[in-house]
């Protein structure tokens, strides 16, 4: 069994590759909530709707998140009026909210609605939410007129473009959270947990930080493969490098490694990163060094295959 613990766009991706490889029964994706929100009275969970639309081919290829062949006139009529429209949703995608927030609504777990709608999708691979409970990331301003205010995460992502520096980072709800049934069990008898090529910061940490994920991670950190988001001290989409350094850890492959040293027993890097692989190993992390550029061709399988081979 393999369980991968995912968040956005570059967790997609790699469990697209593995649905590929394994029996579906034995891959889990455990998936960061805290970037939900709701808006338009509709519950919105981002990174549960990317991997389920990638994993049923049916996310854009031009944006990466979202539904192919969309249109946009509900958006459209909300700008009409005035409305929040900066958070675009559309027209199909709407359909998913509306879903998820009437069974939540008729007292259904979120980790229920997901199954019946990765079901609804002819996905029988199990992808679960971390948690049931509202866990919410906030990022606090470092700059510009609202210096020291504290935003959602979606607000600052999406309304600001995340072109701002933050001095903190928070998960809203997270004592008060459990894992969602069928996590912990998932840590402790899968034979590899996989660490996505995610946002070390604010998709993977807050899967961390829900009460006893950590302590199950530690305990399996030989069985732990970690796959570094930042290449030649970058990150591929979105502000992970910049985040990384602001919450005071190096954005390199060296930073990553840090970040995970302590449940973390392998980290695969980039080959561009390549010189950095002793730096790493003398954390007592074994460093495994490949082609990680999932959108290059051949990279994805390959990266795939030396994951499962180690």
């Amino acid at each position: 069994m393999v369980t991968v613990i995912s968040g956005g766009v570059g967790a997609a991706r790699l469990l697209q590759g593995l649905h590929r490889r394994i029996a579906t029964h034995d891959l889990i994706a455990v998936v960061n909530v805290a970037d939900d929100m709701v808006l338009h009275g509709l519950h919105i969970s981002p990174d549960l709707d990317t991997i389920t639309y990638t994993l049923a081919n049916e996310v854009s290829t031009e944006r990466g998140w979202g539904l192919e062949g969309e249109s946009w006139q509900a958006m459209k009529m909300v700008g009409h009026y005035g409305g929040q429209d900066w958070f675009s949703l559309g027209d199909r995608d709407l359909g998913t909210h509306l879903y998820r927030t009437q069974r939540l609504n008729e007292g259904v777990p979120l980790s229920t609605v997901t199954a019946e709608i990765a079901r609804a999708w002819g996905l029988d691979l199990t992808i679960i939410p971390v948690t049931n409970n509202p866990v919410r990331t906030m990022v606090t301003l470092a700059e510009g007129p609202g210096t020291g205010e504290e935003i959602g995460f979606q607000e600052y992502f999406v309304g600001r473009q995340h072109d701002i520096a933050v001095s903190a980072v928070r998960f809203d709800g997270i004592e008060s959270s459990h894992p969602a049934e069928g996590v912990e069990a998932a840590l402790d008898i899968s034979g590899r947990i996989i660490i996505a090529p995610s946002n070390p910061v604010v998709s993977v940490d807050p899967v961390l930080a829900i009460p006893g994920i950590r302590d199950h991670m530690k305990r399996r950190r030989d069985r732990v493969i970690g796959i570094s988001p930042i290449i030649g001290g970058k990150a591929l989409k979105g502000p992970a490098a910049r985040l990384m350094t602001e919450m005071g850890f190096e954005s390199s492959a060296v930073g990553v490694a840090k970040y995970y040293q302590d449940i973390c027993g392998t980290l695969v890097i980039d080959t561009a990163d390549a010189a950095l692989a002793p730096a790493i190993e003398a954390l007592g992390v074994r460093c495994v060094v490949t082609d990680t550029v999932m959108s290059e061709p051949g990279v994805l399988d390959a990266l795939c295959d030396t994951i499962l081979d180690l």
